[in-house]
């Protein structure tokens, strides 16, 4: 089976996107061959530069061009939030497999139109969560469900970066609140999607944001400011439906930290702990050790863990962000020829973005909120 992609976005998630549909037919031995046909962005020349480094056999700057085009049967957004819907409706309504960045919609109630029209056309979706195709990651889940660390007591979950900190760093998109909120809906959409990858579903939260940097810049070098009308941190209590309590943070001023990705599950029985600062390692605590034995073990990805063999025979040798990515297209692929991979799609968009807007009306209430069904 051969597929053409659109790809509509050409900044640093549009770039993964296309090295990912570029690399996956030589990585993987998959039953749909993608050619890559059109790129769109707003500006022209990126579009057609973008082409050219990607070998896209055209671009253009009218994304409705793309998404029309009969030669095109993948759309993938990797646009700002706020253009999702729009266009993943369109892409829908031509009848074409949608891959659509994180979070999936500005608001449950478009997150929930968009899987409702995709499921009732039929299409393959795939919302981008490619943390959770670390091959350390399945290796927790494996060992959860296997009852090696016991009753799960308790997840803690991080995702903080820094490139929001500097106060006079101008306004953006992603400040924009009607792409449904700040750094709790942009990042902290990734440490939901991992929580319940892991654990499972939430059922209630206990929500605070703050914004810290109250003005910034409206443009570059300008000295007028414009207020900031998003959080700059959001956390949150959670409990999930076992029973486990957690805690999460989502920062984009925390200083420092450029990609921080981190979890800590404590079970009856042993403990895990990850860190996406050092991505492809697992650290494993049991309490079947010999207590004067007892300690955090560094568990390597390698070739067992698959599918870390297919980009390096050699343990420890490491993987990488795009690689991630390239992982995720892979079961996305997978699943419009029919296979069952696990992926996520926009019906788990669909509930992380629930997860997010209870915690964001639990912050204004300052109250334990139930996270809808």
């Amino acid at each position: 089976m051969r597929l053409g992609l659109g790809l509509i976005g050409t900044g640093f998630m549009g770039r993964t996107h296309a090295v990912a549909f570029t690399n996956v037919n030589r990585i993987f031995d998959l039953p749909v061959e993608v050619d890559c046909r059109m790129i769109a962005d707003v500006d022209a020349e990126q579009a057609s530069n973008a082409a050219r480094a990607f070998g896209f056999d055209a671009a253009t700057a009218d994304w409705h061009q793309l998404v029309n085009d009969s030669q095109v049967d993948i759309v993938a957004i990797a646009t700002p939030n706020v253009l999702h819907k729009e266009m993943a409706l369109a892409a829908i309504a031509a009848g074409k497999h949608v891959y659509c960045e994180k979070p999936l919609a500005p608001s449950a109630a478009a997150a929930m139109e968009m899987t409702r029209a995709a499921e009732a056309r039929g299409v393959v979706t795939a919302v981008g969560f490619n943390y959770l195709k670390n091959p350390m990651f399945k290796l927790a889940r494996d060992i959860i469900a296997r009852g090696e660390i016991g009753e799960i007591r308790s997840f803690g979950g991080v995702h903080t970066e820094d490139y929001m900190m500097d106060a006079n760093a101008p306004w953006t998109w992603r400040l924009d609140p009607k792409g449904g909120g700040g750094a709790l809906a942009d990042l902290g959409s990734h440490i939901v999607a991992t929580a319940r990858y892991l654990i499972g579903p939430i059922t209630k939260v206990l929500g605070d944001v703050r914004t810290v940097i109250k003005t910034r810049p409206d443009a570059v070098g300008s000295s007028r400011r414009v207020p900031v009308e998003v959080e700059d941190i959001g956390r949150a209590l959670l409990t999930f439906e076992n029973g486990c309590s957690g805690v999460i943070e989502a920062n984009w001023v925390a200083t420092g930290r450029k990609m921080r990705h981190d979890f800590e599950i404590s079970g009856s029985q042993g403990a895990i702990a990850f860190s996406q600062e050092r991505f492809n390692e697992l650290h494993l605590y049991l309490n079947t050790d010999e207590s004067a034995q007892r300690g955090f073990r560094t568990i390597f990805a390698g070739p067992e863990h698959e599918p870390y063999g297919r980009f390096c025979v050699a343990p420890g040798h490491q993987i990488g962000f795009n690689d991630l990515k390239t992982i995720e297209v892979c079961d996305f692929l997978r699943a419009i020829a029919g296979e069952q991979t696990g992926h996520a799609g926009f019906r788990e968009g669909l509930s992380v973005q629930t997860t997010v807007e209870a915690i964001y009306r639990s912050a204004k209430d300052e109250a334990w909120t139930n996270v809808p069904v």
